[in-house]
């Protein structure tokens, strides 16, 4: 994999001694308040969507695309990022994508109905989409293998705050202001970081001129974008959602076959849009795949739990962000903890029970119905945190770190593009099965906390079995060599 390495981005040296620079510190820093404000965007959007589908009088399934068409473009989006992190400086990326993400947020705040707040949406994860992959490869870039597991704990401590923050600010607010103040919420912290990376972000490497092959870019949308559109439109009243669902299946799949088999072709000459040669390790490969499965879980549960909470259960937007709290809150302290564990023994100790600890939970909640009592649910939350911290930190540190340092960046795109369609399909389809129940139920002239009890008890079951695949493939994922410099082919 020679022809690869020559066209590969310049990057900064790992330090030799374990240590990272004040200078790489303060970029990585920078990098992860505008993560944190990226996070806690998305996570507000959770909370408000029941609030928002009443406000704007659509239903569910409509309402669900505000965060369906936020990930899905995020995952068109990150496919591009393996040719920006190369064309352009690490400051030119980070100020557009910032500028990307503040203007969406504008546009969202002052958005008239559902059409002009879902485009405010897309412009924000046209900015968020490159700002992950900014972070990830970064880390990989400056911080040596031994190190990786503590930074990826302090990675997860910082943005677990996001989500702690997120529902229960987004709950707060919604008891008392409405949709629009969440957005006037996030614009200032928005531009602080812009403005900050303005004044302190510095370069790490050295740009070059590489191709960018415009027909992957709408190949990639089309893949991913029809395959999750396709899924999102089972289970609507009539029949012609279905027809419509399996068209888009087929011209996803179709799409994204033709966009594999050009990046095999591109990639003989370095010129592909998303190197794929990644998935020669099969360390990387089970970690993404594992990835996938958790994000499509975790992203289509915590979509589908604050309709349950407020529809179901009959708690207000605070109560359910107050149920959510206690699990982010113990994700984040955690991540310093789970990081030390991984440097020091590995990933089995932590993926394994963290896969399990996942779908149990998950288990539990496809038990749940009108008087399943509030504090159980705190706990079962608490317990699917802490897997989720305990599978998060080996998964990236052990993805990235199986792959030679010249394929960081199109593995990084791989993997978030990869757990963006995840959880893209994940709240499509937990959405989706919710949905076609409550409204069968309602169609029988059932108040809609009983007709929707039963969806969400399948949703949540459907969650529950797909996360079995990630137990199982959870032993096959092993820590890479330790072996710090370019040289570092761990994994192949």
């Amino acid at each position: 994999m020679s022809a690869v390495d020559t066209g590969s981005i310049s990057t900064t040296p790992a330090p030799a001694a374990g240590e990272i620079s004040r200078k790489d510190m303060r970029v990585i820093w920078l990098l992860l308040v505008a993560a944190f404000v990226a996070i806690l965007n998305e996570t507000t959007m959770g909370i408000a969507i029941p609030h928002l589908n009443v406000d704007l009088g659509i239903p569910p399934e409509l309402g669900q695309w505000l965060t369906s068409a936020f990930m899905l473009t995020m995952a068109v989006v990150i496919p591009t990022t393996g040719f920006i992190l190369q064309r352009f400086t690490t400051r030119q990326v980070f100020i557009a994508a910032m500028t990307a993400f503040s203007l969406g947020t504008l546009v969202a705040l002052l958005a008239p109905g559902f059409a002009v707040l879902l485009v405010g949406r897309v412009i924000q994860a046209a900015g968020t989409g490159i700002m992950m992959p900014l972070l990830m490869t970064t880390i990989m870039n400056v911080v040596p293998p031994q190190s990786r597991g503590r930074m990826m704990g302090r990675v997860g401590l910082v943005i677990s705050l996001a989500p702690a923050l997120g529902p229960t600010i987004a709950g707060a607010v919604l008891e008392t202001l409405n949709w629009r103040a969440l957005f006037a919420i996030i614009l200032p912290i928005a531009l602080v970081s812009l403005f900050m990376g303005v004044k302190w972000m510095t370069n790490l490497g050295e740009t070059r001129v590489v191709p960018l092959d415009v027909l992957s870019i709408p190949l990639a949308a089309l893949g991913f974008g029809g395959i999750v559109f396709g899924l999102s439109q089972f289970g609507g009243e009539g029949g012609s959602g279905e027809t419509t669902g399996i068209i888009a299946l087929v011209v996803g799949a179709v799409s994204l076959a033709l966009f594999v088999w050009r990046q095999l072709i591109l990639q003989r000459v370095d010129d592909a849009l998303l190197d794929l040669r990644v998935f020669r390790s099969t360390n990387f490969t089970f970690s993404v795949v594992i990835m996938t499965i958790l994000a499509l879980s975790m992203f289509g549960t915590l979509t589908l739990l604050p309709q349950y909470l407020q529809n179901v259960a009959g708690l207000n937007p605070l109560q359910s962000g107050l149920i959510l709290l206690p699990g982010s809150v113990l994700m984040g302290l955690l991540g310093p903890i789970m990081g030390r564990v991984y440097d020091a023994r590995g990933t089995r100790p932590l993926l394994i029970p963290g896969t399990i600890l996942v779908s149990a939970s998950l288990f539990f909640y496809s038990t749940v119905g009108e008087h399943t009592v509030w504090w159980v649910l705190i706990i079962v939350q608490a317990a699917m945190s802490v897997g989720l911290a305990m599978s998060f930190t080996p998964l990236f540190s052990a993805s990235l770190g199986s792959l030679q340092r010249s394929l960081y960046s199109h593995g990084s795109a791989v993997l978030n593009t990869l757990q963006q369609v995840g959880g893209a399909a994940g709240v499509a389809l937990l959405t989706v099965t919710y949905s076609a129940i409550l409204h069968a139920g309602e169609d029988e002239g059932l108040s809609q906390a009983v007709a929707g009890a039963p969806g969400a008890r399948t949703a949540f079951l459907i969650a529950a079995i797909i996360s079995l695949a990630a137990v199982a493939l959870s032993p096959f994922v092993r820590k890479p060599a330790d072996d710090a410099g370019e040289g570092f082919h761990g994994g192949h």
